[in-house]
């Protein structure tokens, strides 16, 4: 099953300077433990992002996708050249998609689920995500803390 999950603000902004513009502790905690043991897909960008000391991200399978075709990465991380590649390997596996942009554009059609962080403010940003289709996409679960929400889509 191919699942996002991903960080928002009010004004679906994702990023700025290839970096996530606040510090949510929970939303990390989170993050780990809905990918935890489960492959996750992303694009150069967003592996770029990761600091070299938490990658690739631990008990699980990471997977760049990438343009560059003799792009170096350690031993144990898979690398495409083409995301529909990627897809086609794991789609009978769980994998989440992590970003960024592009990606998240690319699969946002594709996806089963969706695992937002609804961050409660405005931020200027450089990055954002799709918007979320409601004809598509219907609210699963939800869980409001102090400054954001953890909201589940399905599919309708």
């Amino acid at each position: 099953m191919l699942s996002i999950i991903v960080a928002i603000s009010q004004n679906n902004c994702i990023g700025k300077n290839n970096a996530l513009p606040w510090d949510i502790p929970e939303d990390l905690k989170h993050f780990k433990d809905i990918t935890n043991g489960h492959a996750v897909l992303m694009g150069q960008n967003t592996w770029e992002s990761i600091p070299e000391k938490f990658r690739p991200l631990p008990n699980r399978k990471n997977i760049v996708v990438t343009r560059e075709k003799d792009y170096k990465v350690p031993e144990n991380v898979e690398v495409y050249n083409s995301l529909d590649e990627a897809l086609e390997k794991y789609k009978t596996q769980d994998l989440f998609v992590v970003g960024g942009a592009s990606i998240y554009a690319q699969t946002i059609t594709k996806a089963n689920k969706l695992f937002i962080t609804e961050v409660h403010q405005f931020v200027d940003g450089d990055t954002f995500f799709p918007e979320i289709d409601k004809n598509v996409w219907q609210e699963a679960r939800r869980e409001d803390c102090n400054g954001f929400s953890f909201v589940q889509y399905s599919h309708k």
